[in-house]
C-alpha cells in the first residue's frame, strides 16, 4: 500500500509504502523531498513499525505525537528508540509539521486499512 503525505506549510511531500501481511508490516519505505526534520522522522518511524502489528504501529506512532505534544511520558519517549531525539521538536511549532508527516501519514494509511 502507498500513500503520499504533504505538508502544505513548507512543501514537504512522502510517498510512504508499507507492506502488510496477516496484520503485521513486514516491510516499508518511503521517498520523497523535504527538510532533514522530515526525512529523519519518516526513516526513524519505519526503523520502529517494521516487525510490527497495525495496531503496535498505531501504538508507537501514538506515543510520538504525544511526546511532541509535550504528554508523552518519560518511559513512554524512551521506548521510541532514537526517535525520541526529536523531543524538542515541540519547542519548535514550526518544525512540528514536518516531524510528524510520516507519522500522520502511516496513521492515515492503517486508519483506511481498518475502516
Amino acid at each position: 500500500m502507498v500513500l503520499n503525505g504533504v505538508n502544505p506549510s513548507c512543501g514537504d511531500d512522502i510517498n510512504l509504502q508499507l507492506k502488510i501481511k496477516d496484520g503485521v508490516i513486514e516491510d516499508a519505505a518511503f521517498n520523497g523531498s523535504g527538510c532533514a526534520v522530515s526525512q529523519a522522522s519518516a526513516d526513524m518511524m519505519i526503523d520502529l513499525v517494521i516487525g510490527a502489528t497495525e495496531e503496535e504501529a498505531m501504538e508507537i506512532a501514538s506515543r510520538f505525537m504525544g511526546m511532541i505534544k509535550g504528554t508523552a511520558s518519560p518511559e513512554e519517549i524512551e521506548s521510541l528508540d532514537e526517535a525520541a531525539s526529536l523531543e524538542n521538536i515541540a519547542h519548535m511549532p514550526a518544525r512540528v509539521k514536518c516531524a510528524t508527516l510520516g507519522w500522520r501519514t502511516m496513521k492515515e494509511m492503517l486508519d483506511k486499512l481498518q475502516a
